[in-house]
């Protein structure tokens, strides 16, 4: 009987330690983040400049006091593209990954709680999709429509909801044959509460934990194809142009391609805290002290 008191003792100072450590990482991480949204909310007074507009009289400045991050092979004040850069990455980067989301949960619930024809459909389609790299697919699907960010919606719509829907199904496949869910159908409740309101908040954690990874990926797909030339059009200040249109002065105004760079890296370091954070936030929830 001690011992077990003092090994419940014990797990549940680890337990309390680790939960200590997950906050860190969440505070960080949506300090990080939070930063950067409000800087986008308030780009018109934190950008001291327009981001458009082109000096010829401050070409390839580097950074000072005047220019935070230096001027781009125009004149443009590269510090107020990048703070305007903010409210397209994270806009774009937040839709195209909870639109997918969405229904892509909600597919994959069906599925994993009806089994049958639908089920199988959908996994063959499932195994299609993914058995071709995601990105090969968004570039020949934007290939085909043309680039703009209207186009990457509908690229990424159409690709992106496959790996939630396959996380959701997984889940339902467990969760539908539990008691609290055979309770739910003995006293006769509709499907549609039975799925969206007792099952789906008990198969969205993973789906959740995913989708910020997947946010990230999706800042990086937006710059990488605004970097092709896929993306996001000049002049409009996204970050992955940005670096793109500096490549031919990376040796001689090294600032123009570094700082857009770094305000990818820091996005996605924030973001992918938040992640950790979420994962062993709600991970916890499936933790017994024995």
């Amino acid at each position: 009987m001690t011992a077990l008191t003092a090994r419940s003792i014990s797990a549940a100072f680890a337990v309390r330690g680790e939960i200590g450590r997950w906050s860190v990482t969440m505070k960080v991480g949506v300090s990080i983040v939070g930063l950067i949204v409000l800087a986008g909310i308030f780009a018109p007074v934190v950008a001291p400049y327009n981001p458009y507009f082109q000096d010829y009289d401050q070409v390839l400045l580097p950074p000072s006091w005047d220019h935070l991050f230096g001027t781009d092979m125009v004149g443009r004040d590269l510090f107020s593209r990048v703070i305007y850069g903010i409210r397209i990455d994270l806009t774009v980067g937040f839709i195209i990954t909870y639109v997918p989301m969405i229904y892509g949960v909600a597919l994959g619930a069906l599925a994993g709680y009806f089994g049958g024809t639908f089920d199988v459909v959908l996994m063959r389609v499932l195994d299609t999709a993914i058995a071709f790299p995601f990105l090969v697919l968004i570039i020949v699907i934007i290939a085909i429509l043309g680039p703009g960010v209207h186009n990457i919606y509908i690229a990424v719509f159409l690709v992106a909801w496959t790996m939630y829907a396959r996380l959701a199904r997984a889940e339902m496949l467990v969760e539908r044959n539990k008691d609290y869910m055979l309770a739910a159908r003995t006293l006769g409740y509709p499907t549609s509460r039975i799925i969206f309101r007792h099952a789906l908040p008990n198969i969205i954690n993973s789906s959740i934990v995913f989708s910020m990874a997947d946010f990230v990926l999706n800042v990086l797909l937006l710059s990488g194809l605004s970097f092709l030339g896929l993306g996001v059009q000049p002049p409009e200040p996204e970050w992955g142009a940005m670096v793109a249109e500096g490549r031919d002065f990376i040796f001689d105004a090294w600032w123009i391609c570094t700082l857009p760079g770094l305000a990818i890296v820091l996005t996605g370091t924030g973001l992918s805290l938040i992640g950790d954070g979420l994962s062993q936030r709600l991970g916890q929830r499936h933790q017994t002290i024995l």
